[in-house]
């Protein structure tokens, strides 16, 4: 039975799912020949702590310290970035990779790109690998985001203001009123 046919029906008898998890589920039977790659299992690391308070240091936190340059850092997140560095080498690598991009954007240059999309390609660090292919998919875009002086900030913030109101009148009023509230006075 084709995967096609088979979603249809199982989705009469109910199914919400979508039709790639049906097809993940399924590609086990269609070629038994074939093994499911074996994984090492994974052993959970414990959490890095916050020096001064002995409290882990939650991944938001982490992230918001993995991106903020050093000269920005008070010292009691200083101290939480160096505990972090020192106990997982992956922050430290993950670190290093967002400053250098972050440099990239302040001094408008890709000339650079180049070398740090092969950098994050090789890291081992599955969402600077994830984060590279996309920034690759479109790399003219990339370089054009960085060195133009062109934004379509005021477009989307016009854009977001006006499905703001929207929502916000939704069910009480027609596009009259919606049109009253949107043009400028």
């Amino acid at each position: 039975m084709r995967g096609r046919r088979l979603f249809q029906e199982v989705k009469a008898r109910g199914y919400t799912g979508s039709f790639s998890n049906l097809e993940r589920l399924l590609a086990k039977w269609r070629n038994p020949k074939r093994k499911a790659p074996r994984t090492a299992p994974v052993i959970p690391r414990p959490q890095p702590h916050d020096p001064a308070t002995g409290r882990s240091i939650s991944p938001i936190v982490a992230a918001a310290l993995c991106i903020k340059p050093r000269g920005l850092l008070t010292a009691n997140q200083a101290a939480k970035v160096d505990a972090m560095k020192k106990d997982w080498p992956e922050f430290a690598a993950m670190r290093r990779l967002a400053m250098r991009f972050r440099g990239m954007l302040k001094r408008k240059s890709v000339g650079n790109l180049g070398i740090w999309l092969k950098d994050a390609q090789k890291s081992g660090l599955y969402a600077m690998q994830r984060f590279a292919r996309t920034l690759q998919r479109d790399i003219d875009a990339v370089r054009n985001a960085v060195t133009e002086p062109w934004s379509n900030g005021q477009t989307e913030g016009q854009i977001n203001r006006l499905k703001s109101l929207k929502r916000a009148m939704y069910g009480r009023a027609g596009p009259e009123l919606l049109r009253a509230r949107m043009l400028p006075l």
